[in-house]
């Protein structure tokens, strides 16, 4: 069984003073796909120890700010950092590594695709929409490759964007707020129903609302489950066939949350 996590961690150093450490030690994930790390390569390996995790990192160019990273148990066999598409702060938000999975019965090994991706989150009325815009173009683009390239294949973590009215909890007071816009929508729209794309967290966590996978630090969004589900596991075709469960990794109470974000993990049996 190959365990892959998704999470937001709101920063690496911040996540493991908050408890993210005794998490990966309960959960046991083949890899994590993070987002948000806000580090440099050495701060994530001394959270993440290269004697144990193999890791792929493109840290923003702007200190402090955003950051996607790959730490996989499973070896690398190539590792593609960015996109550089020349969209204002387009840096730490996509990494791309081929795993090496070993198969049953000594047959050769899977070489599965995991992507990291941190997607803008944009204000509406500003430069930041279009940016954000900007960058689903670029998304699109190489979703679209790697559909047509076939195989198996994994992009996951903070889309923000919720897809569907029970991807949130208050979707009537968010329908002109950016991650729900339907100009917004439509590229998730186009992702699963015209390349093929699926969404492991909706097909094996049920018909919702929720799970959410967000809840703002303020107030009572949390205790109150007021949330969106903005993190994903998109799979092409091959490999969602082999997902067997799509948790959420809910906090048991406010206190114990090691990020605003929860993590997605999911079992895939190759």
């Amino acid at each position: 069984m190959l365990r892959i996590a998704t999470v937001n961690v709101n920063g690496i150093r911040a996540a493991f003073r908050r408890g993210m450490g005794e998490w990966i030690e309960s959960r046991s994930p083949d890899v994590l796909l993070l987002q948000e790390v806000r580090a440099s390569d050495e701060i994530l390996a001394d959270h993440l120890s290269p004697e144990h995790w193999h890791l792929a990192h493109e840290a923003s160019e702007t200190a402090g700010r955003s950051g996607v990273a790959i730490a996989s148990r499973l070896p690398m066999s190539a590792v593609r950092i960015g996109m550089r598409t020349g969209v204002t702060g387009d840096t730490g938000r996509w990494v791309e590594a081929d795993l090496e999975v070993p198969a049953r019965d000594g047959a050769p090994p899977h070489t599965v695709t995991v992507i990291s991706t941190y997607i803008h989150s944009g204000t509406v009325g500003t430069p930041s929409m279009d940016e954000k815009y900007a960058f689903l173009d670029h998304v699109t683009a190489r979703l679209a490759d790697i559909a047509e390239a076939g195989g198996y294949a994994v992009v996951a973590g903070d889309v923000n964007i919720a897809h569907r009215e029970v991807d949130i909890k208050n979707w009537k007071g968010n329908l002109k707020a950016a991650g729900f816009l339907p100009q917004e929508r439509a590229y998730l729209d186009r992702w699963f129903d015209d390349l093929g794309w699926r969404d492991l967290g909706r097909e094996l966590g049920g018909e919702g609302p929720g799970p959410f996978t967000w809840w703002s630090w303020r107030g009572k969004a949390f205790d109150n489950d007021a949330g969106w589900r903005i993190d994903y596991q998109l799979a092409t075709p091959e490999l969602a066939d082999a997902a067997v469960s799509a948790t959420v990794d809910r906090a048991a109470t406010y206190a114990e949350r090691f990020s605003d974000h929860a993590p997605l993990v999911v079992d895939y049996d190759l």
